[in-house]
């Protein structure tokens, strides 16, 4: 799934090669893409891209008075192209076309249809719903006493971290990443936390999310590859070394997704056991 670091590059990248672009037509091949119908995609032609940002894990393309919130979900990615989609492309969701002949699409690989965008005045976009849910961004950092608030609930940190109701745009990958960093067990509580390890947290989130957005500076080109080269040091890498103290990664398998993390450094030498097998070691 896209995260923040991912969403962010994504913005910039569109932001500068199609902000002052008209819009010649807008078609949504895709039979669910659309959750709003007032005003109607028709209400974009003719006026010129105005900005591309990101809030949380959605681009958000603005156009003038009206706007493009786009939630791309596990498969979605926001593409500009140099030439247009065939409508027989099975993976186009939403289809800008640009009067210079480029297109702005909406894909989204594999057979289910959840990547979705509304249609909204730029001014109501803070207001839609699935915007006005969102905890504090997690880059750039939010202050220590509005961090303290997102983070210090009775919740494990891996969950807690990746509810984009406490804090927005961390996902499965840069939460192993960052508690890794951070040297804390992701079935830590936020609440057992004191001042100095929200600290060092707050500091790790900024880094950890800041360096990979830096990293995307400099690799990712204008054209936005499908699947971006992710600088990930632990996630995903059970059964390797640990980058910094060289013990085994370990993981715990959920239905959906694996956390990875170090025990030597994590988990004070215990190990987690697969969650495949129903429980925890105790």
């Amino acid at each position: 799934m896209p995260e923040l670091p991912e969403v962010e590059i994504t913005a910039r990248r569109l932001d500068r090669a199609l902000a002052g672009v008209e819009v010649e037509s807008v078609l949504a091949p895709g039979m669910v893409t659309m959750k709003t119908f007032d005003p109607p995609l028709d209400a974009l032609v003719g006026r010129s891209l105005t900005r591309v940002r990101r809030v949380g894990k959605m681009p958000v393309v603005e156009l003038g008075d009206l706007a493009l919130l786009v939630h791309l979900m596990s498969a979605g990615r926001l593409q500009h192209f140099d030439k247009r989609a065939s409508l027989r492309d099975k993976a186009s969701r939403l289809l800008v076309r640009m009067a210079d002949g480029r297109e702005l699409r909406l894909r989204e690989f594999g057979t289910q249809q959840r990547a979705w965008a509304k249609l909204l005045p730029t001014d109501a976009v803070e207001a839609d719903e699935a915007v006005a849910t969102l905890g504090p961004e997690a880059w750039p950092a939010p202050s220590p006493p509005a961090f303290a608030e997102a983070v210090s609930q009775p919740r494990h940190l891996h969950p807690l971290l990746r509810d984009q109701r406490s804090i927005a745009g961390i996902g499965r990958s840069w939460v192993d990443e960052i508690l890794w960093e951070a040297q804390l067990s992701p079935f830590r509580q936020g609440s057992d936390l004191d001042e100095a390890a929200l600290a060092r947290l707050r500091r790790i989130c900024e880094e950890v999310l800041g360096g990979a957005i830096e990293h995307y500076e400099q690799v990712v080109g204008e054209s936005l590859p499908d699947k971006a080269p992710m600088p990930l040091r632990v996630h995903g890498k059970q059964g390797e070394p640990c980058p910094r103290c060289g013990a085994t990664l370990e993981a715990v398998f959920f239905r959906d997704y694996v956390t990875t993390y170090c025990p030597a450094e994590q988990t004070g030498g215990r190990l987690l056991k697969d969650r495949r097998l129903s429980r925890l070691l105790k």
